[in-house]
């Protein structure tokens, strides 16, 4: 087993990485929204509890995707939710924004680490993303997501899988993330975990959840390594 003492990183062969919060922008807008509600009620403290309310949502709605997927309407709730967005004046959630120094981070690791993503997303999505950004898209040799397993994260079965079809061990994996459910995965299937700040998740939160290091951002990464 993995210890959770001083992380040693030698034998980290791949890295795998979560996409909303990790690569990409989280969703600003809906927090933004969410925190306005909560003001009125807890005042200076409604931008943390915002962020605390969309990253517990996580799970259930995993959850719901699940479902949505067995029943195979998943992809016309995303096509449905795609137009409303767009007919209140924001942007699909196919149109994504990196998070600042992620580009430089995955072309400074390629070649010293097999990269991979491992999102709750579906295809579609993982698709529109590699598309948007032809620069890193060739840096990733394996992603799963929403169809690839019957269980979402936090259940190990995403992180084992992508480790699989790298060649690996999930313990010569690394899975970088924003949130417990990121961290708990990569603990439950035996790899090693950082956690990052650059969207919903808290350090202490991080940390209780058992991440072997907590960065600033995912585009710490690369110092973090050397």
């Amino acid at each position: 087993m993995i210890s959770s003492q001083q992380p040693n990183l030698r034998n980290v062969q791949a890295i795998l990485f979560d996409m909303d919060g990790t690569l990409i922008d989280t969703d600003d807008q809906a927090a933004a929204r969410l925190e306005e509600r909560l003001r009125p009620f807890l005042k200076q403290r409604a931008p943390q509890a915002a962020r605390w309310l969309l990253m517990k949502a996580e799970t259930p709605g995993n959850i719901l995707i699940t479902t949505l997927d067995w029943l195979r309407l998943d992809e016309l709730l995303m096509t449905l939710t795609d137009r409303l967005r767009r007919r209140r004046g924001v942007y699909p959630a196919h149109e994504f924004r990196l998070v600042p120094g992620v580009e430089e981070m995955l072309l400074r690791l390629h070649g010293r680490y097999h990269l991979g993503i491992v999102t709750t997303r579906s295809r579609y999505h993982i698709q529109r993303f590699l598309e948007q950004f032809p620069r890193i898209a060739p840096l990733f040799e394996v992603t799963c997501g929403l169809q690839d397993t019957r269980f979402l994260k936090p259940h190990p079965a995403p992180v084992r899988l992508a480790a699989k079809r790298l060649g690996l061990a999930p313990e010569q994996c690394l899975m970088v993330g924003d949130t417990t459910v990121d961290v708990r995965a990569a603990r439950r299937a035996n790899a090693w975990s950082i956690g990052v700040l650059c969207g919903f998740g808290e350090r202490d939160e991080l940390e209780r959840a058992g991440a072997h290091a907590v960065l600033g951002s995912t585009a710490d990464l690369t110092d973090f390594l050397q």
